[in-house]
């Protein structure tokens, strides 16, 4: 027996089911709300990503 891997590719079809879903789940009124923190929570880890090679290139010199 063996093993098939299949890739993992996410084309249109699936972005627009993932879509969706997330709109028959949440509604549309909290899709706002969710892309907001969605933001917010990137936005942070690209804060503490450049804090951290700001702390790195110091440490370094």
């Amino acid at each position: 027996m063996t093993a098939q891997i299949l890739p993992l590719v996410i084309g249109a079809p699936q972005i627009i089911l993932i879509v969706v879903v997330v709109l028959l789940l949440f509604g549309g009124k909290k899709i706002p709300e969710l892309m907001r923190g969605l933001g917010s929570g990137i936005k942070e880890f690209k804060d503490a990503s450049k804090e951290d090679k700001s702390e790195q290139s110091e440490d370094g010199k």
